[in-house]
């Protein structure tokens, strides 16, 4: 079953995906980026590329050749999955793929719009089952 894991009060998203994907790429998770839209993937790739000075994190897009080799994949539309260890989910909604991966990351920020649709993410995995790791960035 998948182990599904929400975290709250997360100030930058973005940035926040970037440290899961650098933490889960030294431990060889794959991982797909559920992203909201194709700009919000081109700017996070951008961002994942350009980790430091010294390192970065391969991603690429799901339609691309190399990204069958890649170990983060930056999706907006789940057509093409390629892999099932981690998800993190940016949309607003629960993914309707989610349960073929072994681990689902939803990123909550500050907005009482995105604490809402939360809300009714959270609801929807735990009426089916799930049992949901909870952690709040704002007791840190």
């Amino acid at each position: 079953m998948t182990r599904v894991e929400f975290i709250f009060n997360v100030p930058d998203k973005l940035a926040k995906v970037t440290d899961i994907c650098e933490k889960a790429v030294a431990k060889g998770r794959q991982l797909t980026i559920f992203t909201q839209n194709d700009m919000m993937s081109v700017a996070l790739n951008k961002q994942l590329w350009q980790l430091s000075a010294t390192g970065f994190l391969p991603s690429n897009f799901p339609d691309h050749a190399m990204s069958q080799f890649s170990p983060i994949v930056l999706d907006a539309t789940g057509e093409n999955l390629l892999q099932d260890d981690v998800l993190i989910n940016l949309q607003s909604e629960p993914p309707s793929f989610f349960s073929r991966f072994r681990y689902l990351v939803e990123l909550v920020g500050y907005q009482e719009s995105d604490k809402s649709a939360a809300r009714v993410r959270f609801k929807f995995y735990r009426d089916r089952g799930y049992e949901i790791k909870k952690t709040d960035m704002a007791e840190r």
